[in-house]
């Protein structure tokens, strides 16, 4: 089973995945996909207030923060899963992902850090669902003296589309076994 939906204005078929006997998620992967991530980084910078930096989780919203990132000129972070050996003086949230089945950490270094301090940073994500992965973000941003000015994805999944302090492109929906809309 599929859903076809139209993203950035270009048709994808998403595969539908087990999350329990009861939800089906749209699975949307952004790797391998220049054209969809092209669009959508242009159809989301279209809608960004002024910023100075973007970040995201290491995790499918890189290439999109990456492509971001190239068509602004502006500088992007990607928030590790771990540290790393190179990071100094490094800060660590954690986050439990709907699509990750153990807690997960995020990590920022001291170059990371000094890269946001004190600027207008966005916050950038492929998909946003129970919102607990943007929230690690945003805390981690917050501790590191970053100003969030926004919070960008290209699909809210579910009841993220209620949210108000959002911006995306498409909703998703959640999906019932039989592949039907929750």
């Amino acid at each position: 089973m599929d859903y076809k939906m139209t993203i950035a204005g270009l048709e994808r078929h998403l595969p539908l995945c087990k999350v329990t006997d009861d939800l089906y998620i749209a699975g949307f992967i952004m790797f391998n996909d220049v054209e969809v991530t092209v669009a959508c980084a242009e159809a989301l910078l279209k809608q960004a207030p002024e910023f100075d930096v973007l970040i995201t989780a290491e995790s499918k919203g890189i290439p999109l923060c990456y492509e971001m990132s190239r068509q602004c000129g502006k500088p992007y972070i990607v928030a590790r899963k771990g540290p790393k050996l190179y990071m100094q003086d490094v800060v660590t949230v954690h986050v439990n992902s709907i699509t990750t089945i153990s807690m997960q950490t995020l990590c920022l270094g001291k170059a990371e850090r000094e890269v946001m301090e004190g600027k207008r940073v966005l916050l950038v994500d492929d998909v946003i669902s129970t919102g607990d992965s943007i929230a690690a973000l945003e805390k981690l941003v917050n501790t590191v003296g970053g100003n969030i000015v926004g919070k960008f994805t290209v699909l809210a999944e579910g009841e993220a589309a209620d949210r108000k302090d959002i911006t995306y492109l498409e909703y998703l929906p959640l999906f019932n076994p039989d592949g039907t809309p929750q």
